[in-house]
């Protein structure tokens, strides 16, 4: 007799998790500061969505690395102002980029 209380399965528990040996060297070589130190001076990779990619293959649309360079520092200027979309206009092109994901969403031949 369950006097009204429903009656359910039960569940083995998971696991205990266990800890992986580090070694004491490992640690040793690399500071938390150096690799906090190592991605504050490395630049953010630039992305180009695979939409704005055919776009740029299909309507012939090519940027030179100066551009890029140019674009790279006028988002860094836009993601410190607290910008997260930006409307990129060169000569050649317009481009919609995500300065929060340092991504070209989406590209536009003049």
């Amino acid at each position: 007799m369950n006097n009204g209380f429903p009656i359910q399965s039960v569940h083995a528990l998971p696991k205990p998790y266990s800890k992986k040996e580090i070694p004491k060297n490992a640690a040793a070589k690399t500071s938390f500061k150096d690799v906090l130190q190592q991605q504050i001076v490395k630049p953010a990779a630039r992305k180009i969505s695979k939409p704005a990619n055919d776009r740029m293959d299909k309507r012939g649309i090519e940027i030179n690395s100066a551009q890029w360079e140019t674009i790279s520092r006028k988002l860094d200027e836009a993601k410190q102002k607290g910008v997260t979309d930006s409307l990129v206009i060169t000569d050649d092109a317009t481009l919609v980029v995500s300065a929060k994901n340092n991504t070209v969403i989406t590209v536009m031949d003049r």
